[in-house]
């Protein structure tokens, strides 16, 4: 039965005329149920969550939307403001008007906002739960499965997601943990529909039916290179394709021309197929192609004088000085040749740039990782692959289905392209070993669940319900639904096999001093009002180590308990000895590791990094950002967003400290020295 206040639902929505899975969409919300929406990306899933949003809005009630990403929620928070909405911000870098009736925030701050407070959430009346086959992320997707299960019980949901193998299961799932009925709704079609094509530098552009015919070409080509001994192998043609120079100083004899995505990209603008979004899994690959693609100059007299206007615009806005930025102006130089760069390592503020440069449509050619194709709404005419294999955290292999697609649909503008143009680059093995067929067809892979209860989760759940409750916990995930298709044997050893996990942990807990048989201990009540490395922050809190640090000290601890080196090889002769207090902090660690260990943990708790603890220590004292990326001897980005989560961190141990502490007071000095500029998050969003 619809809800009072219900309206049918209407034919325009936002001055859009809703296709057919919208219409249902918005039925389905009207009559006050949940919503499970599986589309290709581009078809319009965010109207949906819009319309949700109205409604609630329109019976004077609260509505959350939630995301995997701070990227993609603080692009909706832009949205949703622009149009005269009070919104608010919760993300792990800063917190903007919580008492919003609209809250954008990533997924993890909603799940501990549940635990911690769930009456917060008694005037809500939906949740958006964007890119929800998140659920199958190995490192994050646990926190989609408790948030969907501990919601309270009478907020609504729309879940919007790429296409998903198994969704009928995934919704089968969601209505045994959720009371409200649940519609779901698979949509196919792509307003602008993709063609894929494939690169080969002995072939040429083709299509997937020709690869017999180009794995000829490729064979003939090999053969009469042997013959000649010229033809260069595939470590050789890599070396060459991605700029290692060692070719030389071995005598090899290379085949001479340009590179073949150099080829490629000469067709791609002979043809006019740009704007082009050149996917890289390496954030210097992006840079190195960008630099080579300079010579290309794909803006016209007039147009480079409206990016210059546009840039000038952009930094007036944030109270940017380029003079006195280098990297400012290097993306100035790329942009006014119509080339750009966009990955992770960059500043937070560099990438805004990037990012409004290319909504202008001026730029014409970017170079970037996977990260810019999740939600960000910024397509292209063609999207170009690199490489079809990527790195999963144990070795290079082909992504899945699911990675490729996602990237794909940002190829193809409605309103402006009849179609979207994907092209992959293949490799001499790709011709034989890459699963082309698969990406092409639109298949994607099943989710799985990724049920792995934190610490955190544990201390809230068992404050809440006990022992008992806890363990009830495993039974209302996906991770048992899935296993509920099996023998009963195999049922019941999976069942005892995710308890036994549960109790260990719980077992881990007790030893160290965080709960006892009936309820948690101090220790574990200061690490349930810690999101995100509360153990380590528990673990020193209890030490006494902290007293004893100054502002900077207190400023490079926090930063090492977030900080994971992602180039460890690189850093010979870097790392300074660590000093007594470091020791000492990474010792009151350890005491909780060991316990892990003893318990036979796979992976155990992260241990203080203090690589950029020097960088740290430099920027808390005023130190500049030049300053900051020397010493940090990684991406000034990383160490931006690492800075941002330790600011957040501290508030939140000072909360716990109480106030009038001498500890609060440091910890507080600390947060002032080293959130200024380029690392101060609400003043970038307060200036854009």
């Amino acid at each position: 039965m619809a809800d009072q206040g219900s309206l049918p639902p209407p034919g325009e929505f936002k001055g859009y005329t809703l296709n057919e899975f919208q219409v249902q969409a918005a039925a389905a919300i009207e009559a006050g149920e949940n919503v499970l929406v599986a589309a290709p990306t581009g078809s319009g899933k965010t109207l949906v969550a819009e319309y949700a949003i109205a409604r609630a809005l329109r019976l004077g009630r609260r509505a959350i939307y939630t995301s995997p990403i701070k990227a993609l929620s603080n692009q909706k928070f832009r949205d949703f403001r622009a149009e005269g909405q009070r919104v608010g911000l919760m993300t792990g870098d800063l917190t903007l008007d919580a008492d919003a009736p609209l809250l954008i925030m990533t997924t993890e701050i909603f799940r501990n906002a549940v635990f911690e407070d769930p009456g917060r959430f008694a005037d809500t009346e939906c949740m958006v739960f964007d890119e929800v086959h998140f659920v199958d992320d190995v490192d994050r997707g646990t926190v989609w499965e408790e948030s969907l299960i501990f919601a309270p019980p009478h907020v609504r949901f729309v879940g919007l997601s790429a296409t998903i193998a198994n969704l009928q299961e995934f919704g089968g799932w969601l209505r045994s943990v959720r009371e409200q009925e649940l519609v779901v709704i698979e949509h196919q079609k792509r307003p602008v529909p993709l063609s894929h094509r494939l690169f080969h530098p002995d072939a040429g552009v083709f299509q997937l039916a020709q690869r017999s015919r180009a794995l000829a070409f490729h064979e003939r080509a090999a053969a009469r290179g042997s013959r000649h001994g010229t033809r260069i192998g595939r470590r050789e043609r890599e070396r060459a394709r991605w700029g290692d120079r060692t070719e030389r100083a071995q005598n090899r004899r290379i085949a001479v021309g340009p590179r073949p995505y150099q080829v490629l990209l000469d067709e791609v603008q002979q043809r006019q197929l740009l704007p082009a979004l050149y996917f890289c899994f390496s954030r210097k690959e992006c840079e190195i192609k960008a630099e080579r693609s300079m010579h290309r100059r794909l803006l016209d007299r007039a147009e480079r004088q409206r990016m210059q206007d546009l840039f000038d615009e952009i930094c007036t806005r944030f109270e940017l000085d380029p003079a006195a930025d280098p990297g400012l102006q290097g993306i100035l130089g790329r942009a006014l040749q119509g080339v750009g760069f966009h990955h992770a390592g960059m500043l937070p503020i560099h990438k805004e740039v990037v990012e409004r440069l290319f909504t202008s449509g001026l730029l014409r050619l970017l170079f970037t990782t996977e990260t810019f194709a999740l939600g960000i709404n910024m397509p292209a005419r063609t999207v170009v692959f690199d490489l079809l294999r990527k790195f999963d955290g144990v070795q290079m292999d082909y992504m899945k289905s699911r990675d490729y697609l996602q990237m794909a649909g940002r190829a193809g503008r409605q309103g402006l392209d009849r179609s979207g143009l994907v092209i992959s680059i293949l490799e001499d093995e790709d011709l034989r070993e890459a699963p082309l067929s698969r990406y092409h067809s639109g298949k994607v892979e099943p989710i799985t669940s990724r049920f792995n209860l934190s610490y955190s989760t544990i201390l809230n759940l068992y404050d809440r319900l006990g022992g008992k409750g806890l363990l009830d916990a495993y039974d209302h995930s996906f991770a048992a639904y899935q296993a509920a298709t099996g023998s009963a044997a195999t049922r019941a050893k999976k069942r005892a096999a995710a308890r036994a996990a549960l109790l260990s942990r719980v077992q881990i807990l007790r030893e160290a001093g965080y709960l006892d048989d009936r309820t948690l201990l101090p220790r574990g009540k200061v690490a349930q009002r810690i999101n995100g490395y509360e153990i380590q922050a528990t673990e020193l809190l209890f030490s006494g180590v902290l007293e004893r640090m100054d502002l900077h000290q207190l400023a490079a601890t926090f930063t090492a308990l977030i900080h994971q080196e992602r180039r460890r090889a690189e850093l010979h002769g870097h790392r300074r000895e660590p000093g007594p207090l470091m020791q000492e902090t990474t010792a009151a660690v350890r005491r909780f590791v060991a316990i892990e260990l003893l318990h036979g943990v796979q992976t155990p708790l992260k241990e203080p990094d203090w690589g950029i603890a020097a960088a740290v220590d430099s920027w808390s004292r005023g130190g500049s950002v030049d300053d900051l990326e020397r010493l940090a001897h990684t991406d000034a980005g990383d160490v931006v967003r690492t800075l941002r989560m330790a600011v957040q961190m501290m508030r939140q141990v000072r909360l716990q400290v109480g106030k009038g502490e001498v500890l609060a007071a440091r910890l507080e000095e600390a947060v002032v020295a080293i959130n200024r500029d380029v690392v101060d998050a609400r003043r970038q969003f307060e200036l854009g």
